[in-house]
């Protein structure tokens, strides 16, 4: 009976461990090779056929339009367990990127290791830094794979990237940011508004000789016309130091004022026939990129 036991226990932990290749670097297929537009390397199957053509459609588009090279690759484990290490050592020993340019991608997502990993090449490194990536990867990513939906994840993920690479989404995660700058700006511009009016009228109630606000006006009397518009001049009194003084304004016919001469304040992978294989151009990787746990 002990035996037996043991042996359904063993049994369990060879299925557990064969369940969950891990990967090394010289490992992972290439299917870019063999075929110019597919990015995805998704030998384990975790996702969908759907979600890698999705995924391979844009990123055939993005390379046709930019020359970005990408490299993306789902994986159940990682030699090492590192996603940092791995996704680099991905860009290097490939070559993700054209020489010369380095605009190379790989995006690396591992489920054992419960990571997903950006690594940018250093021509991307202006284009795709370092907060964008974690930005993308917080916003439209980490949410689907704490779940196990990893088809949602990268799609989303893949796609928010695209945008900001092909210039068609600058700011993806920053959608929130900007709707509460542009509301602090409109409530800016009408204080600062009322603010102008209120330093109007008040410089407008002080005497001139003594600075005090309390003048009162004596009289008014219209004084010149120029077609429509008249020219009234109207004198006040300090009450606080006697002086009186004159002011002119002019008015429309339709009853609009102001005062005369105011100022007005305005307001990539190789490229070839058909879908043959196509081929790595030797990009140089540093740094850059970023990861997250989920």
């Amino acid at each position: 009976m002990r035996n037996r036991v043991i042996g359904v226990l063993l049994l369990l932990l060879c299925t557990l461990f064969a369940g969950a290749k891990v990967y090394r670097v010289e490992d992972v297929p290439m299917v870019h090779l063999q075929d110019r537009t597919r990015y995805v390397s998704n030998p384990d199957g975790i996702l969908s056929p759907s979600s890698v053509a999705t995924i391979d459609s844009l990123f055939f588009a993005l390379e046709e339009q930019t020359g970005i090279q990408v490299l993306v690759t789902v994986l159940t484990g990682i030699e090492g367990g590192d996603c940092f290490d791995f996704a680099h050592r991905l860009g290097q020993v490939n070559g993700v990127g054209q020489d010369g340019r380095d605009n190379g991608l790989v995006v690396l997502l591992s489920t054992e290791e419960r990571c997903v990993q950006f690594a940018t090449g250093y021509g991307l490194e202006g284009v795709l830094p370092d907060a964008m990536c974690k930005r993308i990867q917080q916003r439209y990513m980490v949410e689907h794979f704490a779940d196990d939906d990893w088809n949602t994840g990268m799609v989303e993920g893949m796609r928010a990237v695209c945008g900001v690479l092909d210039g068609s989404m600058e700011n993806p995660a920053d959608d929130e940011e900007g709707d509460m700058i542009a509301v602090v700006i409109f409530i800016a511009l009408i204080f600062g508004g009322i603010g102008i009016i209120a330093f109007a009228v008040w410089y407008g109630s002080r005497c001139p000789r003594c600075g005090k606000h309390d003048i009162a006006r004596v009289d008014s009397r219209v004084v010149e016309r120029h077609g429509s518009m008249y020219v009234r001049e109207t004198t006040y009194k300090c009450n606080k130091c006697g002086h009186v003084f004159v002011r002119k304004d002019s008015i429309g016919n339709s009853g609009g004022r102001g005062p005369r001469g105011g100022m007005i304040i305005g307001g990539g992978f190789g490229r070839g026939g058909g879908f043959g294989g196509g081929s790595f151009g030797g990009g140089g990787f540093g740094g850059g990129g970023a990861g997250s746990r989920f």
